[in-house]
Formats: structure tokens, C-alpha cells, sequence
């Protein structure tokens, strides 16, 4: 029983850090709680006695829980149709749960998700602990059975690849302004004014479920989003309101029945230059239990 008190008890004290490299890692919110009641398992038949740093042994358990979940879901992801985009992290203007309002503070842009996606397991690994959490490469190596040294030219690599990513205005309220000038134009379905809230390079991406197509799950350059935006805009809009959405502003498309859509924007120098619409209802589920914020439990 003293057992059992104490690892729960550790747990708990480290769930939100744990919970944050496991959505890292996997870019799901329903595959992170899967990690973690694993890391759980496996610390609940622990004995106390045996672990001197609880802290590191949970982030290597997770750790590697996760590369084993990101290995075995490869093959499936050549299958998905359209963009795939992460699981959004939800928030409004009211205070929602405490473990939800963590995740939104130090919560990475979907853009950067989505470019990593497109490194490998062990890629992803090396940079997410090393560059995000700080863990040294002597502890990553042996998740990976390599050398410290090769798991820095990982992080490398990785970090060469993440360079690109568009880093967004650090003002909330420019961003938000932004996004508020963009809805508006969308609702009112002006060509011109989208295309002055638009980088002239913005990309659109579009994830409706990896099952039918909604149509075009990629749109690049100004012209094109906007006119979407326009011919779209005066139905939808509508149904947008103003949302965090991972630590960003964004929108929340709510239907008759609740979220039926997140939209992740990246502002930059006042412009939109990537918009990731998240409309797979899978990844919405969470939205349904809070009115637009997912809830405490999904830790």
C-alpha cells in the first residue's frame, strides 16, 4: 500500500510534464493520455526503493513509450487521406481547467507540430527532449540504444529541419488582431481585404479526417486562400468565435451540436502566413466536454 501511495503520489507531480513531452512527441492529445496511463503501469509495478531520480526515469519511460507509438503508427499515416494536422489544444477567453491552462501557456504552434511529423522517431525524440525539456543526451542515447553523440547529430538535424518554421508575433493582441480582421473580411466575403490580412506566401492547410476529402486540403499563396476565404467565408464565419488555440490566437468553428472545428493561425508582422484547419471529429472529441476547452481529464 506504501507502494501504491507513493507512485501515485509521483505521478502526480510530474503528470503535467509528462503529459507535455507526450504531446510533443506524438502531436495527439488521445495518443498522450494512452502514453502516460502506460508510463503509469509501468511505475505502479515499480518499487520505491529501486528508483533514485523519479523525475528521469518517468521521462525516459514516456520517452520511450512514445518512439514505440510513433514507429508502430507510421505504416497507417500513408493511408490517411488529405493533410494531416495535430490535435489542437483548445482554450477561450473564460479560465479552464488548470492542467488545460499549463498546456495552453507553454504550448507549441501547430505549425511546428506539423513539421514534425515529418522527422523520424528518433529525430523527433533527440530534439523534443533535448531542445524543448532540456534532457541531456547521455539520458536520450540509451532511449535510443545509441551514443550521446548520435543522439546530439539527431537533435541536429532535426533542429535544421525546424529552422524554417515560421515563429509567430509575440503580442497576443497583435495576433489577435489579425484574426479578428480576417474573420470579419471573411464574413463579409471581401476578396481585397483577405488578401491585406494574408503573407503573400501563406499556406492553408486543411485536415477533415483522413477518410473523404472536404475539398482542397492544401491552398498556398494569398490569392488562392483568400478567394476560398471569400466564397466560403459569408456561410461559415458565422459559426467562428475567437479562440487560443495552442497558445495562439485562432478560431473555434461551433455548430448546432458543439465544435465541429480549431483553426490554428500563425501571425507574423501583423500577417497570416499558415492557417491549420483541424475539422477531423476525432480530434475534436475532447472540445465536446467543456464548450470549447478541453477538459482536466484529458491528462
Amino acid at each position: 500500500m506504501e507502494d501504491e501511495l507513493w507512485a501515485l503520489e509521483q505521478f502526480e507531480r510530474h503528470r503535467g510534464r509528462l503529459r507535455a513531452v507526450a504531446y510533443r512527441m506524438l502531436g495527439s492529445l488521445t495518443e498522450a493520455d494512452d502514453a502516460l496511463q502506460e508510463t503509469w503501469l509501468r511505475l505502479s509495478r515499480s518499487q520505491s526503493d529501486e528508483l533514485t531520480n523519479v523525475a528521469g526515469w518517468l521521462t525516459t519511460v514516456v520517452g520511450r513509450v512514445c518512439l514505440d507509438m510513433l514507429r508502430s503508427r507510421r505504416s497507417r499515416r500513408e493511408e490517411y487521406v488529405g493533410a494531416w494536422l495535430p490535435e489542437p489544444v483548445v482554450g477561450g477567453n473564460d479560465a479552464g481547467a488548470p492542467e488545460q491552462e499549463s498546456l495552453l501557456v507553454d504550448a507549441v504552434g501547430l505549425a511546428l507540430l506539423v513539421v514534425l511529423e515529418h522527422l523520424s522517431p528518433a529525430e523527433r525524440l533527440a530534439f523534443v527532449l533535448h531542445d524543448m525539456f532540456g534532457v541531456p543526451f547521455d539520458e536520450i542515447g540509451p532511449m535510443l540504444e545509441r551514443t550521446p553523440e548520435a543522439a546530439r547529430q539527431l537533435a541536429s538535424r532535426a533542429r535544421r529541419r525546424v529552422r524554417g518554421v515560421a515563429t509567430p508575433d509575440p503580442d497576443l493582441g497583435r495576433q489577435r488582431a489579425a484574426v479578428d480582421a480576417f474573420l470579419a473580411a471573411a464574413r463579409a466575403g471581401d476578396f481585397e481585404r483577405l488578401v491585406a490580412v494574408l503573407h503573400p506566401d501563406v499556406v492553408f492547410r486543411v485536415d477533415g479526417g483522413g477518410r473523404v476529402r472536404r475539398g482542397p486540403a492544401l491552398l498556398t499563396g494569398a490569392a488562392a486562400v483568400a478567394e476560398q476565404a471569400a466564397v466560403q467565408g459569408p456561410r461559415f464565419a458565422g459559426l467562428c468565435r475567437p479562440a487560443l488555440v495552442n497558445g495562439a490566437a485562432g478560431l473555434l468553428v461551433t455548430g448546432a451540436r458543439g465544435p465541429i472545428g480549431a483553426a490554428g493561425m500563425t501571425v507574423v508582422d501583423g500577417l497570416i502566413v499558415e492557417i491549420d484547419l483541424v475539422l477531423d471529429p476525432e480530434k475534436l472529441r475532447s472540445l465536446h466536454a467543456g464548450d470549447g476547452s478541453t477538459d482536466g481529464s484529458a491528462a
